[in-house]
């Protein structure tokens, strides 16, 4: 088809026809989520599970409330990002995961953390009877030595029980990565474990 063959056939199909093919064509590259109602989404089918993920990786339940509640209003802002809805879930524990490594670098704590539960109490909500005994409670102190991948892989296989091909969306690495450091992490555990034993 030359040039002046296809302006002719641009002539003859109607203005508003080719208006709707350009609108068609636009709505097709543009995969448009409305931030609210994927929010809403997200956080009826996500919210209890990722402040208990929030919760594993800083072991305070406010910041891990506000964790979460940052990564939903990243969420909102993000949108656009997101290729499709069954993304949003793993895009949502990376952000999580990030805001709850920062929160750990850092060593926050805010004032109404520390006021919020005064010390000596125990905490009234069911998902904060998550240890239940020393040695428990020693296991998950051990994990959270671990490199941050190795705990991350950890965490998130046998406290989430994510597959692996999950684990490697939420970290954004391969499959291979995921079970390389849940290997290593689990060696390590091992190691310090079984040496005191």
């Amino acid at each position: 088809m030359t040039a002046a063959s296809f302006a002719d056939t641009l002539t003859v199909i109607p203005g508003r026809w080719l208006l709707m093919a350009v609108s068609r064509a636009r709505a097709a590259m543009s995969v448009g989520v409305d931030p609210d109602t994927l929010v809403a989404q997200m956080f009826d089918q996500q919210g209890v599970s990722l402040v208990r993920m929030a919760r594993l990786f800083t072991d305070d339940r406010n910041a891990a409330e506000d964790l979460v509640q940052e990564a939903f209003i990243r969420l909102h802002k993000s949108t656009h990002r997101i290729a499709s809805n069954d993304k949003a879930a793993s895009y949502l524990r990376s952000i999580v995961i990030n805001l709850a490594r920062d929160h750990n670098r850092r060593g926050l704590m805010s004032l109404r953390h520390q006021e919020a539960v005064p010390t000596g109490s125990t905490p009234d909500a069911p998902e904060d009877l998550l240890i239940l005994d020393e040695e428990q409670a020693d296991i998950l102190n051990r994990v959270r030595a671990l490199s941050p991948r190795q705990r991350d892989c950890i965490f998130l296989r046998f406290y989430l029980e994510m597959p692996d091909s999950e684990i490697a969306d939420t970290l954004g690495i391969s499959r291979n990565s995921v079970k390389t450091h849940f290997r290593r992490g689990l060696a390590s555990l091992r190691s310090t474990i079984g040496g005191e034993r």
